[in-house]
């Protein structure tokens, strides 16, 4: 089967809560390019969808994942409406904390990955430790509006794209190839912000 047909094949089985899901979640990806508030409102839609989805299909770690993605669009939108009337400006971190940030992730997603490879069957227990709690970090640093964040999304949308790929998942990894170009495009809007004032919304 070709890689189109795969990807054919998976938008047919594609049910409607997960269609709608998957299409907020996009839509959250954009608005948050906008650097709009209401980027989290669609996000948390998404996820909590999401929650429900991967419950039913006995995924309790994803729907934890998506859990605290719904808890992070209510930070997300109360953080950016502080400024309610104005574009949240955009910062960015220092390297101290980036260090922190990655040795944090790195040492959960050995942990982790430890009790994935002895309790289950993951094909990836690394990566796919790796790329959840970078994923957390991630999310984070686009609540805190910090540039950085875009190349995090990027790198470990790179990956989850690969995993995908590899266990035949293909439309799941055309979609982490969607967020990585969209990603792209919000690191190069988000920069260009920082060196103009931001217009009014």
């Amino acid at each position: 089967m070709t890689l189109i047909d795969s990807a054919l094949t998976g938008l047919r089985n594609t049910s409607l809560p997960e269609a709608v899901s998957v299409v907020l979640g996009l839509l959250y990806s954009i608005l948050a390019v906008r650097r709009t508030r209401w980027c989290w409102v669609a996000g948390g839609i998404s996820s909590a969808i999401a929650v429900a989805l991967a419950w039913q299909a006995k995924l309790p770690m994803q729907a934890c994942l998506q859990g605290y993605y719904v808890g992070m669009a209510v930070y997300g939108f109360w953080h950016w409406s502080r400024d309610a009337g104005k574009e949240t400006a955009v910062t960015t971190w220092p390297i101290r904390a980036h260090v922190i940030g990655l040795i944090v992730v790195l040492a959960l997603s050995m942990l982790t990955a430890r009790v994935l490879a002895s309790e289950t069957q993951a094909a990836w227990p690394f990566l796919d430790s790796f790329t959840t709690w970078g994923s957390l970090l991630a999310t984070w640093l686009t609540a805190q509006v910090k540039l950085e964040n875009w190349l995090y999304w990027i790198f470990f949308d790179a990956i989850s794209a690969f995993l995908f790929a590899t266990q035949g998942l293909m439309f799941f990894a055309l979609l982490m190839a969607v967020y990585l170009v969209i990603a792209s495009f919000g690191f190069v809007s988000w920069s260009r912000s920082r060196r103009a004032p931001a217009p009014s919304s």
